[in-house]
């Protein structure tokens, strides 16, 4: 019994003395887009796991997780952007998003971005950190979002540490500046286009044209709007308030949600650490009635969810109308994400509820497709649980996504607007009785758990590199000090033209000026 004692409390004593060693992190999430904490959240949870101390600034409460000492949770407003989105987008709902340009939807992000982050700093409880007294040396780590809210950053200059930020939206084009390096156009497509990366000429064409439009309009409209809300907010504070651009070259390392093969390949540079994925966590046991449903399916499951933001309850009734007569005629069961519970006219086959626990569904043996939105996070389950998809893509990444699985074989693609009965029922036909369709999936949920470490032990070991090395400068590349036009050599391409022209010009201006004085000869002559 004594030994017991004793071995108890040396487990203890090395708890206390592993947590004791543990860093301090500032974890600042402004952007109250529910379905990024899935990510978010993730870290947090597995940094505070890990013996880190965490303040989490965040518009979505893990209080009632009881996370520990070791857990400080900073809660702020949530800031309200569907005014925004819908006077912008023209909608009323999200499924109508389906025909705004994906210009819009860039300007609409930068719009959200600047007026998110400027409600944010008027937070009080962001205002009791930003005006706290001895700064320096109480944090280690900045741990902040890579998503328009680039104005979180200057909490690492306060705070006078190193920066890792957190791509929840995985690469994106305007993160080639951010890390210094140059993603070709000709073959990296933009997240908000349905292309691979062996485009068409038109489809080069449409690349180049949103994403040039894209770094025009972060360079010289939303990188300013940025500044003046840090001078607003920081003018009183510093002497000279560092600007996004600057800011941003303080970035050690950013966490990207992507990996292999739901990404193309393309440059990347030591900082851009892929790891996608790290949300998903071993299934965890399902409630009795959901097992029960799952368990008695002999003919599979179809799961069906629009992710967070998109509402089934929001379908026309003429759409519902053909989901329902299509599941009630399968001899599968269908398992509906359904905001409204009351839904009439439901088959017997068909059970809705209006939350589901997606992770843990899909990793049932019994689910056999997946009729998704297309969204990143629903995607990286789907693939690492091998279940075919049937994707209805809405807006923004959701066509790449969808588009990327066509091309590779593990999904098939919907448009809800025009979807009919022998549609989605042919649809559904092929992706159960056709074989290939798993197959794909499997091989693609082979290749995306096929790391040398896990999604999230390869985060955490990058977060303690950065912290260890002090910020980890070698990692980052020289071109995130270049300005625009050197950075794309737009500078030496000038060069190269004055040292064409110039000749040329002076030539031309040689031979004008001997027409000139020749006919002027001649003239006099006349005379």
């Amino acid at each position: 019994m004594q030994l017991k004692c004793i071995l108890l409390l040396t487990l203890v004593a090395l708890q206390q003395l592993y947590l004791g060693e543990g860093s301090r992190i500032l974890a600042a999430f402004f952007f109250p887009g529910k379905s990024h904490f899935m990510m978010t959240n993730a870290i947090v949870r597995e940094l505070v796991k890990r013996g880190h101390e965490v303040t989490f600034i965040t518009p979505f409460s893990l209080e009632k997780e009881n996370l520990g000492p070791n857990y400080k949770e900073v809660l702020i407003a949530q800031y309200d952007f569907w005014p925004e989105i819908k006077e912008m987008t023209k909608t009323s709902t999200i499924l109508e998003m389906t025909d705004v340009p994906n210009l819009t939807f860039v300007r609409l992000l930068t719009v959200m971005g600047a007026h998110s982050t400027d409600f944010a700093f008027d937070q009080p409880e962001i205002q009791e950190i930003v005006n706290a007294e001895d700064k320096v040396g109480k944090y280690d780590l900045l741990l902040a979002e890579q998503f328009f809210n680039e104005g979180a950053l200057i909490l690492g200059h306060l705070y006078q540490i190193p920066i890792i930020t957190v791509s929840t939206f995985g690469y994106a084009n305007y993160l080639s500046q951010l890390a210094g390096i140059v993603s070709p156009w000709s073959y990296v497509p933009h997240a908000f286009m349905p292309y691979t990366d062996r485009m068409t000429l038109w489809e080069r064409i449409g690349n180049v044209a949103i994403s040039g439009t894209e770094d025009l309009i972060r360079e010289f409209s939303y990188y300013p709007k940025h500044d003046a809300i840090l001078r607003k907010h920081f003018s009183r504070l510093l002497d000279r308030v560092p600007t996004i651009k600057e800011l941003e070259r303080n970035i050690s390392a950013i966490l990207l949600n992507n990996y292999m093969p739901l990404t193309t390949t393309r440059p990347t540079s030591f900082n851009m650490i892929p790891v996608g994925g790290l949300h998903i966590q071993p299934p965890k046991p399902l409630p009795q009635h959901l097992q029960q449903f799952l368990d008695g399916a002999t003919d599979g499951v179809i799961y069906f969810s629009l992710g967070s933001q998109v509402r089934s309850a929001d379908l026309p009734p003429e759409k519902l109308k053909i989901f329902l007569n299509v599941f009630g005629s399968l001899k599968q069961r269908v398992l509906w994400k359904f905001e409204d519970e009351s839904l009439p006219n439901l088959p017997a086959n068909v059970k809705v509820q209006n939350w589901l626990p997606q992770g843990d569904i899909l990793a049932h043996p019994n689910v056999k497709v997946f009729i998704a939105h297309g969204g990143l996070f629903g995607t990286q389950e789907a693939v690492y649980n091998g279940v075919p998809m049937l994707g209805m893509p809405v807006y923004c990444d959701q066509h790449l996504n969808i588009n990327q699985g066509k091309q590779a074989g593990y999904a098939l693609g919907l448009d809800y607007r025009t979807v009919s009965e022998d549609q989605l029922r042919s649809s559904l036909t092929e992706l159960l009785q056709n074989p290939k369709y798993r197959t794909k999936m499997q091989q693609a949920s082979r290749i995306f758990r096929d790391r040398p470490l896990s999604a999230m032990d390869t985060a955490m070991y990058w977060i303690e590199y950065v912290i260890e090395h002090r910020g980890a400068p070698h990692l980052v590349a020289s071109g995130v000090e270049l300005p625009w036009y050197q950075f794309y050599l737009l500078d030496i391409v000038a060069l190269a033209l004055a040292i064409v022209l110039l000749p040329i010009v002076a030539l031309c201006c040689l031979c004008r000026s001997s027409k000139s004085k020749r006919e002027s000869r001649k003239k006099a002559k006349r005379n």
